[in-house]
């Protein structure tokens, strides 16, 4: 009897297919699906060493030279180097605060009733009393009464006596003398020695006049003006 192999090497008696695995006798044999392996998991990289300072405790990487906080040396144990005065990184010295300029000279504003007896001003005068002293920091200052609207402001701040012009006259020096000059006010500026009487002319406006140590300034309706050396305590009042 004459037998036949399958595809799959059975011995089969039938020629059309297989006894034993009933597969066709001319088919090919399929062969077994080769087995995929599973992709292979990569293992995390290792953490790296670190090592940590003993200056300033922070943590390195284990290869590190220095610090990168204090600038210890790992390698040789040197500590870092102290800040120097002319290390630029280090805090600057303190700026010490400009020094106060103090004036030399001042003027002393005064009420005078005598001079208001003879102004015949309707305004009813101050009570005389102490003076004003204000302090003389510039070369050139100006006797007036402020005007906001004109962006007028006198250093010789005559605001309570409407006498007075807004710009009434210009005080000047060189250091060691004074000159006042009129700026055409409107009642005019009169100078008289502390010594005589109340002045009558008032001094010709545009024109400055050089004051001596006893002079008196007398402008407005009861405003007298004079100027003189600071003393000792008032410089040491402005700083």
């Amino acid at each position: 009897m004459t037998t036949v192999s399958c595809p799959s090497g059975h011995p089969s008696v039938s020629t059309d297919y297989c006894d034993v695995c009933g597969l066709p006798i001319g088919a090919a044999a399929t062969p077994a699906a080769a087995s995929v392996p599973a992709p292979a998991v990569a293992a995390p990289p290792p953490a790296p060493a670190t090592q940590t300072c003993p200056n300033c405790s922070e943590p390195a990487t284990a290869d590190a030279l220095f610090c990168e906080s204090c600038g210890y040396d790992f390698t040789t144990g040197t500590m870092p180097r102290p800040a120097s005065p002319l290390d630029l990184s280090a805090t600057p010295p303190p700026v010490p605060p400009a020094p106060v300029e103090t004036a030399d000279w001042v003027v002393e504003r005064w009420v005078d009733p005598d001079w208001y007896a003879v102004q015949q001003s309707d305004d009813p005068c101050p009570s005389p009393g102490l003076p004003v002293v204000i302090p003389l920091t510039e070369k050139s200052v100006l006797i007036g009464r402020p005007s906001r609207s004109r962006n007028i402001h006198p250093e010789i701040d005559c605001g309570d006596d409407t006498g007075v012009s807004r710009r009434q006259a210009q005080l000047t020096t060189d250091g060691t003398r004074w000159w006042v000059e009129d700026l055409q006010s409107s009642n005019g500026t009169y100078v008289a020695p502390a010594s005589g009487p109340l002045p009558e002319d008032p001094i010709v406006p545009g024109q400055r006049r050089e004051l001596n140590a006893d002079d008196r300034v007398y402008v407005g309706a009861w405003t007298r003006l004079v100027v003189r050396k600071a003393t000792p305590e008032e410089k040491a009042g402005q700083a």
